[in-house]
């Protein structure tokens, strides 16, 4: 029985399922938006929607322009913390600054529910899997994130 045992294991051992999520949160964070099957779209909410809480909850640049004393060094402290807590889990600088920097200030008032999952109509043609995309909720208002994700492969044309 798998009583209090949170998450999915997607057939998986733990270490593949951590590289899973972690290039998953760092393709998201990267892009945006990806396109993935639902079970794992969900997974992925609870994992990145962490990682964006810890950016959030870090003092921002501005805040540590306004701090002198021991405030600075503590606040800066702070911000190294987090910076190395994403950074054992994000694959890309690129992505680190991206959380830290522009969605931690997007998101700063923001109580939770940073990401949403639109399920598509089409199921992937392979296997029939529920296939949905996880985009950042403010990345989809703005217009951020493209039309076809990064992890969308669009099919060849035909040879004429």
């Amino acid at each position: 029985m798998r009583h209090r045992k949170a998450g999915r294991r997607f057939d998986m051992n733990s270490s593949q399922r951590d590289a899973l999520f972690r290039n998953m949160a760092t393709s998201l964070f990267l892009h945006g938006a990806i396109r993935t099957t639902t079970p794992r779209a969900r997974e992925l909410r609870r994992f990145a929607e962490r990682l964006l809480s810890i950016g959030k909850r870090a003092p921002s640049v501005a805040d540590l322009a306004t701090l002198t004393g021991p405030e600075l060094a503590a606040a800066q402290a702070d911000r190294v913390s987090a910076i190395r807590r994403l950074a054992a889990v994000l694959q890309d600088p690129a992505a680190i600054e991206k959380v830290m920097g522009e969605y931690a200030e997007r998101f700063r008032t923001r109580p939770g529910g940073y990401t949403r999952i639109v399920k598509l109509a089409r199921k992937r043609p392979g296997d029939h899997a529920d296939m949905a995309i996880v985009a950042l909720v403010e990345a989809l208002e703005a217009g951020e994130a493209t039309s076809a994700p990064a992890t969308e492969q669009t099919p060849a044309a035909p040879a004429e």
